[in-house]
């Protein structure tokens, strides 16, 4: 059995319904949890790119998990002279793939623990189980967890995590 089950209908993030029918930034704009992440990707000029075609994964992280950086870390990354820096760590977060959390599953699973996930923005994540949950780390040992799975978008899927996960700089 999959450790997330099927659902009927998305479930609500950020105190808003994700429509099935709307694409990636559509529904993470509706969100109140997920503002610093629309910012964040406004300022890093991909939402053309996430509004498209896809199919992408995207590891969402909540604006309390962007809160967990170090102080002032959000507001330097926005400005316009860290564009690259900002857009690296955003596309770490992407998956050029529908890959739905059972896949995920199975496939850490047939990896014996730990499935490698390369991302969009040349990092390699390591997806894990913990208990029923998913986790994932990123290149410098930060842990994220999948907090609410299987978000469908008309353009891929969204995983809500609780940490931003950052390449090797």
């Amino acid at each position: 059995m999959a450790a997330y089950p099927v659902l009927a209908a998305n479930p609500m993030v950020g105190g808003a319904p994700m429509l099935e029918t709307k694409n990636i930034v559509e529904n993470a704009a509706n969100s109140k949890d997920h503002t610093t992440l629309v910012a964040a990707v406004k300022a890093a000029g991909l939402v053309d790119t996430l509004a498209g075609a896809g199919p992408f994964t995207v590891f969402a992280p909540t604006n309390a998990a962007f809160a967990k950086l170090p102080p002032g870390t959000v507001e330097m990354l926005v400005k316009p002279e860290n564009k690259a820096k900002l857009t690296k760590i955003l596309t770490c977060h992407v998956v050029s793939a529908n890959a739905m959390s059972g896949a995920i599953a199975k496939m850490i699973k047939d990896d014996k623990g730990t499935h490698p996930v390369k991302t969009v923005g040349g990092c390699t994540l390591q997806a894990k189980m913990s208990g029923e949950k998913i986790t994932l780390t990123d290149e410098n040992g930060n842990v994220a967890m999948v907090t609410i799975a299987d978000v469908k978008q008309s353009n891929g899927v969204i995983h809500v995590v609780d940490t931003v996960l950052l390449p090797k700089m």
